[in-house]
């Protein structure tokens, strides 16, 4: 296990950034991974895989439809393919052909997405999809990934070639803290302890898991124990380590760059319910669209903000107690 003396960062890259030296990693491992965009190349971070592979690379321009019927296609003849856009144009743009084509016949595409969330910025509210992970995990047999900084999203590239079946990894625009030691182990569906605690359960997802660390910093200075939790993988959810975390300590709190409604926090409600009733507070964005405006501004009028984690926990625990 980690814990917070440990979780420094090291630097800043975009988590981006992690999916291009993921995807050219995974090509390295494995001839039949391969490589579709619909006109977004340079913003995938993929030119070294396409440098090194041209010919495992398929520009089908600006028609994400197509891009999933011929990503459907190349799994059929047993082919790897990762499409490339921005989440919104992944999902709400082309959930049909999603449907349709990949989740209901298990299609082994990958679904690679970037610019999730209110990180996406200054594109604004049309661009900054919040429901994208509700919409992918109730989709039967999807696998739904969400990494937390470049470290791990290029392990998180990695896993799912090696995992058969559809994913949706997610993925986000700006630099952000590079935290979890290169040598960690990603395991798709089992999530990753990142401190030791007993007074609440904090699960964090994506960008949130480093503002989560960062209010733990605070919770313990004011002799709050914080058992935190980076749930990397939301479907299929490590329910033996949420269910644990939440006996152990009675009060829940998750974190993700999402709508409340259909993502982690449901998630996590929609376990504990059933197994371990618990007190829960959700930092998640409000039934709400974004707006356009810098990434961390973002966050911080949304209520994403390390503050934010700080007050749901105290919240929390007030209700426990």
């Amino acid at each position: 296990m980690l814990s917070l003396d440990k979780l420094q960062s090291t630097g800043k890259k975009a988590t981006r950034d992690g999916f291009g030296a993921g995807l050219k990693a995974a090509g390295d491992q494995h001839d039949n991974v391969v490589m579709l965009t619909a006109d977004l190349r340079g913003s995938m971070k993929s030119e070294d895989f396409i440098n090194t592979y041209p010919d495992r690379f398929i520009q089908v321009g600006i028609s994400e439809a197509n891009m999933m019927g011929l990503a459907s296609g190349l799994a059929t003849g047993g082919k790897i393919p990762m499409t490339t856009t921005f989440a919104n144009f992944s999902t709400g743009r082309v959930y049909d052909q999603i449907r349709q084509s990949i989740a209901y016949s298990d299609k082994n595409v990958k679904i690679c997405a970037s610019h999730a969330g209110l990180t996406l910025g200054e594109d604004g509210a049309t661009h900054q999809i919040l429901e994208d992970i509700g919409m992918m995990r109730m989709l039967p047999g999807m696998t739904v990934i969400n990494p937390c900084d470049y470290n791990q999203t290029k392990a998180a590239v990695q896993a799912i070639a090696d995992h058969h079946g559809p994913c949706y990894l997610r993925f986000g625009r700006p630099s952000w803290p590079i935290f979890i030691p290169e040598d960690t182990k990603f395991e798709i569906g089992k999530a990753l302890h990142l401190n030791e605690g007993s007074d609440v359960s904090i699960f964090a997802t994506g960008h949130l898991v480093w503002y989560a660390v960062e209010a733990a910093r605070q919770l313990e200075e004011g002799g709050i124990s914080v058992d935190l939790i980076n749930i990397h993988t939301i479907k299929p959810l490590d329910e033996e380590a949420v269910i644990a975390s939440a006996k152990k300590t009675g009060a829940v709190v998750s974190c993700e760059e999402h709508n409340k409604y259909g993502g982690l926090g449901s998630a996590i409600a929609e376990c504990l319910s059933k197994h371990q009733p618990t007190a829960q507070e959700y930092v998640a964005t409000d039934d709400t669209f974004g707006e356009s405006g810098e990434a961390e501004e973002l966050l911080e009028k949304y209520g994403l903000g390390v503050k934010d984690i700080v007050a749901a926990v105290k919240r929390v625990v007030n209700r426990r107690d």
